[in-house]
């Protein structure tokens, strides 16, 4: 897509997190998340076992941060902070193409580096000094006063722990100076793999990331750190993801990604080719749940939406959604037809835990057992909507995961022993971290979803034998599979923390599995698509409230392609606003 002109680099302020409106969001369809050691083991596979020679990524690495640099801040003093490592080279070859460029370049090196550093190429920057001389370490202050914009290419991913001298005082300099910040790969200080900053940590304007952001600038609080988040392609062989060491265990939702899963309805079709949901939610004082649920699976593109709710609430929740049918939820013959007739099944937004809500659970497991034994289990997830001779997908969320959790014999999930079960592929649990804590007996319980939520997200899917899509900021999803990649998604905010959402989420989710999309991939994609419709609505006072997201939903479906950006640079893989 062509970008939008109105939010050119040069017009963003440095706090700014994008243009106006939704700003800047560009991913194509293959960025990777890898860990610290994963990013260092790809790196020396792709050197020793493909060849690529490592000046080369270097070189490359420092251009294209020096070409966004000069995009973001096009004019006035530069001031690059060198450390010893492949990161710090990166800086040098970045001071010295805009010194080339005719920019004022003063260099900084720490530690050891090589005087004359050949990756200048005899070129010289206006200053090169090396931090600890005495003129120096008094002139520092004067140096980042003056600097348009500080460089950070002080500390790689290999390093963990707290930063040692020189490196911490070097931060805290440029992070007290009020001068804008553009870090190399990762903010110094920050953990490649949690987050975490355990000390003193650069708080970037920007991250330019080589090959794909680390772990740790998708965590809290590396994320906040890390500001807005741009990823450049440097020269590497194709990416792989699995579990071998130089593989990325982690996937970004983009919406290039988004793009090429996102389901497509065929030109002659019909209502029940579309996609048919049945969603089972609510109870007395709950019918806003269902409601908010209902109408975002019709906005998701459901060609055939039925809804399973007490009589209670059926009128108010009736009048909202005239689109649906209406079923009893207590109305078992009705309720097996229901489901064998569905495509995919949405379960628990607003339910109850009560012994009518577990009976109701009971029954509609019952039936989506007897209808995958009698389809003899075929989980094909081909085509889009019409799944006829394929059993229905399953999404359990909210009360429902409750109700698995309170069921100590543990056969309201999994049934009779030899019953059919579906696999990773037709089931997917959708837990926020209080009801992830749950789903654990309290031997194994962990509080662990701000420093690990993949493998939190990891051992729920072992344990259930099901995709898990795990709540959060940001939100991960996995399956039992380790060679598959956990999916991370891009669009998390701490606005989307209000009653609702969830329900939002979940009848998109339904909705898209519908039509045909494997359950994991739907809660990927709406989990895009949620997020998406956040930003394009986050200028409205206290943030987006739920209903703003399902309205909101058309505008994100209807975008195709990879995005914008401000920046026109073809090797440009992310541009990721910062967190709002």
């Amino acid at each position: 897509m062509e970008p939008d002109d109105s939010c050119s680099p040069a017009t963003l302020s440095s706090s700014s997190s994008g243009c106006e409106g939704a700003g800047p969001f560009l991913g194509r369809a293959l960025v990777p998340i890898p860990t610290g050691q994963e990013a260092a083991a790809f790196d020396a596979w792709a050197i020793q076992e493909r060849g690529v020679p490592d000046p080369v990524l270097m070189e490359n690495a420092g251009r294209s941060a020096a070409l966004l640099l000069n995009d973001l801040v096009p004019q006035g003093p530069v001031l690059v902070l060198a450390g010893p490592g492949n990161n710090g080279g990166d800086g040098v070859v970045l001071a010295r193409s805009l010194a080339t460029w005719g920019r004022e370049v003063h260099l900084v090196v720490v530690g050891d580096r090589p005087s004359p550093d050949p990756l200048l190429h005899d070129w010289s920057p206006t200053t090169f000094r090396r931090f600890g001389d005495g003129e120096l370490s008094t002139g520092l202050e004067g140096l980042l006063a003056q600097a348009s914009v500080v460089v950070d290419g002080l500390l790689g991913t290999g390093i963990t722990g707290v930063p040692r001298e020189p490196f911490s005082s070097l931060i805290e300099a440029a992070n007290t100076s009020g001068t804008p910040i553009l870090a190399l790969d990762l903010p110094s200080g920050v953990d490649a793999d949690t987050g975490a900053g355990p000390g003193v940590a650069i708080q970037a304007h920007w991250t330019v990331a080589f090959g794909g952001p680390k772990r740790g600038t998708l965590l809290h609080p590396g994320r906040a750190r890390a500001g807005r988040l741009l990823a450049v392609e440097i020269g590497f062989p194709p990416i792989r993801f699995g579990a071998r060491e130089e593989e990325s265990s982690g996937r970004l939702l983009t919406p290039g990604w988004a793009a090429r899963e996102m389901p497509r309805r065929a030109l002659v079709t019909h209502k029940n080719a579309a996609g048919r949901l049945l969603l089972m939610a609510g109870e007395a004082g709950m019918a806003g749940a269902v409601i908010l649920a209902a109408r975002a699976a019709l906005r998701s593109g459901v060609g055939f939406l039925r809804i399973a709710t007490p009589l209670a609430i059926r009128d108010v929740v009736q009048s909202a959604v005239p689109e649906a049918i209406h079923l009893d939820a207590d109305d078992l013959p009705g309720l097996r037809e229901g489901v064998g007739a569905s495509d995919a099944l949405a379960v628990g937004p607003g339910m109850g835990t009560g012994p009518n809500a577990q009976r109701r659970l009971q029954d509609l497991l019952a039936a989506w057992r007897e209808v995958g034994q009698a389809r003899n289990g075929s989980i094909s997830g081909e085509g889009s909507g019409n799944r006829e001779g394929a059993s229905p997908f399953l999404i359990l969320d909210a009360d429902a995961l409750n109700l698995v959790a309170k069921d100590e014999s543990g056969e309201l999930l999994s049934g009779e022993v030899d019953s059919w079960r579906p696999g990773p592929d037709g089931l997917l649990l959708t837990p926020h971290p209080g009801e992830a804590r749950r789903l654990f007996p309290p031997e194994q319980s962990r509080d662990d979803e701000g420093g690990d939520p993949a493998g939190w997200a990891r051992a729920l899917a072992r344990k259930y034998d099901a995709g898990v899509l795990l709540k959060g900021n940001p939100s991960v999803l996995a399956t039992p599979i380790a060679t598959e990649p956990v999916l991370y998604s891009a669009t998390a905010s701490s606005h989307l923390a209000r009653a609702g959402m969830g329900d939002v989420l979940t009848g998109c989710i339904g909705g898209l599995a519908a039509q045909g999309v494997s359950p994991v991939t739907a809660g990927g994609l709406a989990l895009h698509l949620t997020g998406r419709a956040a930003m394009l609505t986050r200028g409205k006072g206290g943030g987006p409230l739920p209903q703003d997201l399902v309205e909101a939903l058309p505008a994100a479906l209807a975008e195709v392609g990879p995005g914008r950006s401000s920046f026109r640079h073809p090797f440009l893989l992310l541009d990721l606003p910062a967190p709002w």
